[in-house]
């Protein structure tokens, strides 16, 4: 009886083993052609004056990698569309995230490129980007830096506060037993 116990446990045991392989493999067979797909999409040639998106029904890493093709090449509108299939309303998933980081980039590129006139607005959209990167990543330390950098490009409006304006509004005087009287400050 003991024998008999040992091999059905051993042959348990080895078909579990046999099961987590065949996953494993399969797993492994799909990362292949998914980096197959993401390959051959970012080393695609990319027409600035023609570009083609990503289908919506490949995956999102995919559209991603043609995303930053897409920037790459300078083809900021089909760009923009391509990291905005990406992004999904609501929740930012680890995709979401890059995608809302290279958007971030891409505008402050084009910001830095262009005259100091003409770069404001897409400094401000570019400081957006990062800012709603950080809501949903707030330990993002790569998204603080550029977001700093693209803050002392094009500072946020303060209003200045006139000395005068601190004046108190009103005094009274307070006396307290063992001190002098006098007024605070």
């Amino acid at each position: 009886m003991r024998r008999i116990t040992a091999h059905a446990l051993y042959g348990s045991l080895a078909l579990a083993c046999a099961a987590m392989a065949l996953t494993q493999a399969l797993r492994l067979r799909q990362a292949e052609r998914l980096n197959a797909d993401i390959t051959a999409s970012a080393q695609a040639q990319v027409d600035p004056a023609h570009p083609t998106l990503p289908p919506q029904d490949a995956a999102p890493e995919v559209r991603l990698a043609r995303a930053g093709a897409l920037a790459r090449a300078e083809a900021h509108d089909a760009a923009f569309k391509a990291y905005s299939g990406v992004i999904r309303s609501g929740e930012l998933d680890a995709l979401g995230c890059q995608a809302l980081f290279n958007l971030g980039n891409m505008y402050l590129r084009q910001g830095l490129a262009q005259g100091t006139g003409e770069a404001l607005p897409l400094v401000e959209l570019a400081k957006q980007r990062y800012r709603d990167l950080l809501r949903a990543k707030p330990d993002d330390w790569d998204a603080r830096y550029n977001l700093e950098r693209a803050l002392r490009l094009a500072p946020e409006e303060q209003e200045a506060v006139a000395e005068e304006d601190n004046e108190p509004v009103e005094r009274r005087r307070v006396m307290l037993r063992g001190m002098d009287p006098g007024d605070l400050p």
